[in-house]
């Protein structure tokens, strides 16, 4: 019986809207991220994001195969390294890994995936605050990337999903998703920590952001990034017009 489980192996691994490089990126992996396989093939595998449903093509040289009975033995007691980079050993060389990826908790020296074995090369720290906030201003000035989820690259959602990760909260991918979760919490009761959504002409949901306070919000436009705000949308820097129109205020927690 073919395995139909894995692991990313890579660093990072773009996940591809379809079967080529030139199709354009939905997410992306990290390492030590689970997925199922939903296609086998040689160039392309058809997957699905064990955390968060999210479905796409990736090139199967950059993932590891595991049975469903290694799977339960890696996912039990996962956390998320907060380090901007780790440098772990692997059976293939050295490599270096990047915030949000994947570790037993609390790992301090060496670790198994399957039959892979890891040793760490310099302590990991593990999610050190508990403030959505804090956790968030930690991606300020990152690019804007298109499917990104990591400091050298994100997008709005993915700056959303990631920051409510490392709090045990595990949001969907995509903005027009997440609005579905948390509590729906009216403008002018506001605190730091909700989230704000926002909406096209044609009342889709195409952005979100995390509340700072009553007058600013941090955000994933061109760079991730702090803005100010009202019960209308986002206001332009230079104050003059709005770049995004408000629409929903969710509680995560």
């Amino acid at each position: 019986m073919s395995q139909t489980t894995a692991y990313c192996k890579v660093s990072i691994c773009p996940v591809r809207a379809e079967a080529k490089d030139s199709s354009e990126m939905v997410t992306q992996l990290l390492f030590g991220e689970v997925i199922d396989i939903l296609e086998d093939g040689e160039k392309w595998l058809k997957i699905r994001t064990y955390h968060d449903n999210y479905e796409g093509y990736i090139d199967p040289k950059q993932i590891r195969r595991l049975t469903k009975k290694e799977v339960g033995r890696w996912l039990d007691g996962l956390s998320y390294i907060s380090n901007l980079t780790q440098e772990i050993s692997t059976p293939w060389g050295k490599q270096l890994i990047f915030k949000g990826s994947f570790l037993p908790f609390n790992c301090k020296e060496s670790f198994s995936i399957g039959n892979d074995e890891f040793s760490l090369l310099g302590d990991p720290t593990f999610a050190p605050s508990s403030n959505p906030v804090e956790i968030a201003k930690q991606y300020l000035n990152a690019p804007y990337l298109w499917g990104g989820k990591t400091p050298f690259g994100i997008d709005c959602s993915g700056l959303t999903q990631m920051t409510f990760r490392f709090l045990e909260i595990n949001l969907p991918r995509d903005a027009s998703q997440q609005v579905e979760f948390g509590n729906d919490t009216p403008f002018e009761d506001r605190l730091p920590g909700d989230v704000m959504f926002f909406q096209n002409d044609a009342g889709k949901i195409i952005h979100v952001g995390i509340v700072i306070d009553s007058e600013t919000i941090i955000h994933a436009s061109g760079q991730v990034r702090i803005d100010a705000y009202d019960n209308r949308g986002i206001k332009h820097y230079s104050n003059e017009y709005y770049t995004h129109y408000y629409v929903a205020l969710k509680r995560m927690f």
